[in-house]
């Protein structure tokens, strides 16, 4: 029998509770993102009804669901989506949960392109959502982007996105090794590589270091190994006068930097998230 109180606002005291011995930052807020997913019931109802009594398969859903964001599971994980950039967007096993600091990189290059009705070609390097890409065509109406991932699993959920984004017409999502299988050139390219140490993965959150795939984080024993692999290759493909956007983790700025100097490439601008952490190197050829 289910331990979830009946009665609608208990039943979310109970899990805010919960969720909050768990660890869990924001247990009110994703106890009634929860219960809205397991009820069926809006958010205003959910609020404006508080007396409201659940069905006994509401409480054992909502128990479960529960249940999982104490294990630590992330929400959306749980619920198969994730907001980005005001977007809705699927997530997979195989794909990185998109983050709110990705957004920096969006951004910057909007910042870059005054003119929005510009037709851009745009490359995305490890797409995984391809919430980034798709994000940028969302706000560039004549844009086209082709999207890049080694894993043929991210690339179907890249591709389910953009079909229910209506933006399936100018895009394509392909699996490959960074640009190495790419022959065109682009006006923008963009790239959320693995940057976190090999050893500190463990050390992270368990809504990252269990749920998000490993390689989608592991950037080698220095957290550089993808920038040195994909940067001579994105040379290669960026147009002169492009942009190129980097997402960076926490300190690499400067070593990042380097190696791309090091593949011909000119730095333009550093951007910085909500926290004002470097999270965005852009640069020109």
């Amino acid at each position: 029998m289910s331990e979830v109180p009946a009665v609608t606002g208990e039943a979310l005291s109970w899990a805010a509770m919960r969720l909050g011995e768990a660890g869990v930052e924001r247990s009110q807020a994703e106890a009634r993102i929860l219960l809205e997913a397991a009820s069926g019931r809006s958010r205003s109802q959910i609020i404006a009804f508080p007396e409201h009594v659940l069905s006994v398969e509401q409480r054992d859903a909502f128990e479960a669901l529960v249940m999982r964001r104490r294990a630590r599971e992330p929400i959306s994980r749980i619920l198969g989506r994730r907001e980005f950039w005001s977007l809705s967007f699927a997530v997979g096993p195989e794909t990185l949960d998109p983050r709110p600091d990705s957004e920096t990189l969006v951004a910057a290059v909007l910042e870059r392109i005054p003119e929005r009705d510009t037709e851009l070609a745009i490359l995305d390097l490890g797409t995984g959502t391809g919430c980034l890409l798709l994000a940028l065509l969302s706000e560039l109406p004549r844009a086209r982007g082709v999207g890049i991932d080694i894993s043929d699993s991210a690339v179907g959920t890249a591709s389910r996105n953009a079909a229910a984004l209506g933006l399936g017409a100018r895009v394509e999502f392909r699996a490959g090794n960074w640009a190495r299988d790419i022959s065109a050139q682009f006006d923008v390219v963009i790239a959320n590589p693995p940057y976190i140490e090999s050893t500190a993965i463990d050390g992270l959150a368990p809504e990252v270091a269990q749920h998000d795939p490993r390689r989608a984080l592991d950037g080698g024993p220095d957290g550089l190994a993808a920038y040195r692999e994909l940067l001579p290759q994105a040379a290669l493909r960026l147009k002169a006068g492009g942009l190129l956007a980097l997402e960076i983790g926490a300190g690499q700025a400067e070593a990042v930097q380097a190696l791309a100097t090091e593949a011909d490439f000119k730095g333009l601008a550093v951007a910085h998230d909500l926290a004002g952490i470097a999270r965005c190197l852009l640069f020109t050829r």
